[in-house]
């Protein structure tokens, strides 16, 4: 059986997606992509976006639709992989994708990293979240050690994850949309905190005779 997914904004809105329905996935909702992209649009132009556990590859298309540079996507099951290529080719996209058939868990711990500010979408299967929760903190964390300051880290999950789970759990900025659960994080960009710093200590100096 299969359904379909749209493109909710940008150059590509309007498009469509088929999917194949899978009992075990469950794609972020229109309205949880919508906020999600809201949230993050000062973020998404012209940066690196990856789209982690693809699936369907709804979100990283849509990266690309809002402005995205490249959507890299991280996807094990070759008929999805198949479905993103063609999706790409249909929305005249695929000069800006590039698609790695390979388990996510994988991809985290040995994958290349770029350097420079990019964003992380992780959106495992909820069955994952429930019987590998340990995999996930740890893919998490991983990747909080290796993405360059100034990069976002985005985990997807249901309604009933507990996101004190998560590694530095105070630092994330959790959203629910229905059943939708966005856990965003923002790798600090030590560079500007300095700036402000100084800045603070500027302004707060006496200067007076």
């Amino acid at each position: 059986m299969q359904y379909r997914l749209r493109i909710i904004g940008g150059d590509l809105r309007g498009r469509k997606i088929d999917v194949k329905l899978d009992p075990k996935l469950r794609p972020m909702s229109d309205r949880a992509r919508g906020a999600f992209f809201n949230i993050l649009m000062h973020e998404i132009p012209e940066r690196p976006f990856f789209d982690i556990f693809a699936g369907s590859g709804a979100v990283g298309l849509e990266a690309l639709s809002r402005g995205a540079r490249q959507s890299t996507f991280i996807e094990k099951d070759g008929a999805a992989v198949q479905a993103i290529l063609k999706h790409a080719k249909i929305f005249g996209v695929s000069d800006q994708v590039r698609v790695l058939q390979v388990d996510a868990y994988r991809w985290i711990e040995k994958g290349a990293i770029p350097k420079e500010p990019a964003n992380y979408f992780l959106g495992p299967p909820y069955t994952d979240i429930s019987e590998q929760a340990s995999a996930i903190r740890n893919s998490v964390e991983v990747l909080q050690s290796k993405i360059a300051p100034g990069s976002v880290l985005v985990l997807q999950t249901d309604d009933d994850y507990d996101p004190e789970q998560l590694p530095d759990a105070s630092q994330w900025d959790v959203r629910r949309y229905g059943r939708n659960q966005l856990a965003i994080w923002h790798q600090p960009d030590a560079s500007r905190t300095r700036t402000e710093d100084a800045d603070v200590r500027t302004v707060g100096t006496d200067t007076s005779a």
